[in-house]
């Protein structure tokens, strides 16, 4: 079956809410801390090699990135901006957690939430932050334990089922969570499926 996500291409990066594309349509964002793999996922989930930048300094990337997904001129992939041992002022932090909070309350094309966290270190502060955001806005989230690749089956799946249970109890049904690894192509069709879903394409 062909993947619609393939043809995902770049379209513009908002540092303010004024730079963001027409608010209508469907979109998906995606949130991950520095080095959960959250490039490496946008990436697999495309079938694309650098459709997303792994930027050498995490934390870098301190914008919204939008990418549309041709021929429909509605369906966009957000990909938010990560935080983890980034040196970024504390101003510049403030001024990110204003935009996030707006972007997330006001935001009526945004259907879901994608979360990418390490499975080795999964439900940081940052996770947790990201999905209340969607929570509380109703939004479905969907959460990737990348690198699962790096454990044993018996450990992803020991993984797997604590943070199902502590998402169960921090947040209900409303947050779905899987295994996942882009370099070893795991859990990438049903991620997919997620995604596309909530895109309706």
């Amino acid at each position: 079956m062909a993947n619609p996500l393939a043809r995902a291409q770049y379209l513009l990066a908002a540092h303010t809410p004024s730079q963001l594309p027409p608010d209508g349509g469907f979109e998906v964002a995606f949130a991950g801390r520095s080095n959960a793999g959250k490039s490496t996922a946008l990436n697999a989930l495309c079938q694309q090699n650098a459709l997303a930048r792994v930027s050498k300094t995490p934390g870098r990337t301190q914008q919204l990135v939008f990418f549309d997904i041709p021929p429909t001129t509605d369906r966009y992939l957000v990909d938010l901006p990560g935080y983890g041992y980034a040196k970024v002022p504390k101003d510049l932090q403030a001024h990110w957690q204003a935009f996030l909070e707006r972007y997330f309350q006001n935001r009526n094309a945004l259907k879901g939430l994608v979360v990418v966290m390490d499975i080795r270190h999964p439900l940081k502060e940052y996770d947790r932050q990201m999905l209340g955001y969607a929570v509380n806005r109703g939004l479905p989230a969907h959460a990737l334990l990348t690198k699962a690749d790096k454990l044993g089956r018996g450990q992803q799946g020991n993984a797997l089922q604590a943070v199902r249970k502590e998402l169960k109890s921090a947040f209900g049904d409303i947050v779905s969570v899987q295994t996942f690894s882009g370099a070893a192509k795991l859990g990438v069709d049903e991620a997919r499926e997620v995604v596309g879903r909530w895109l309706e394409i």
